[in-house]
């Protein structure tokens, strides 16, 4: 679902949102990975409307997985951004979550991961955002997004959302 509004560019100052547009994913996802993989519903797109304006992206996502360390990344169309610095073998993420395997009933506890990066897209064309998410330890194991590992028919199981919004600030 995705929702999209904007504001006229001439009465706005530097600093301003001039348009928001979010993509909200409900449903759950369940993939066997040892990459990144593509989060279905995660992923929008907005028209900057200088090539000066700055693009805010924020996520928020809830997220589980077989092994212990779940990592997601920001996308621009196919070019990973808001990632940190290279460092030897080290994987480059937006932000990591990690499942305690020691704490009693963990696997039933779905992890929220949130971060925001400000972007420079330096076009005026539709750009795409998404967001990819994987496990960075061990083979392919599962990875769960809006649900945890195990589910049984309890109150005490989750079910979340995950959102991505992008907010266009003005120059």
């Amino acid at each position: 679902n995705a929702i999209t509004g904007t504001i006229p560019n001439s009465v706005l100052a530097a600093g301003n949102v001039i348009q928001v547009v979010s993509a909200t994913k409900s449903d759950t996802q369940v993939t066997s990975t040892s990459t990144f993989v593509d989060i279905s519903g995660l992923s929008l797109s907005i028209t900057p409307s200088s090539s000066s304006n700055k693009i805010l992206l924020v996520v928020n996502m809830n997220i589980d997985g077989l092994e212990r360390y779940m990592a997601l990344k920001f996308v621009r169309g196919s070019t990973d951004i808001g990632i940190g610095d290279a460092d030897g073998s080290t994987t480059r993420v937006t932000v990591a979550s990690q499942r305690n395997h020691s704490a009693t009933n963990d696997h039933y506890v779905i992890h929220n991961s949130s971060a925001s990066f400000l972007d420079t897209p330096n076009t005026t064309s539709a750009t795409t955002y998404k967001i990819q998410a994987g496990l960075t330890y061990g083979t392919a194991q599962n990875l769960y997004i809006n649900r945890p590992r195990v589910t049984d028919d309890n109150t005490y199981v989750h079910r979340g959302i995950s959102t991505l919004t992008a907010y266009e600030i003005k120059a």
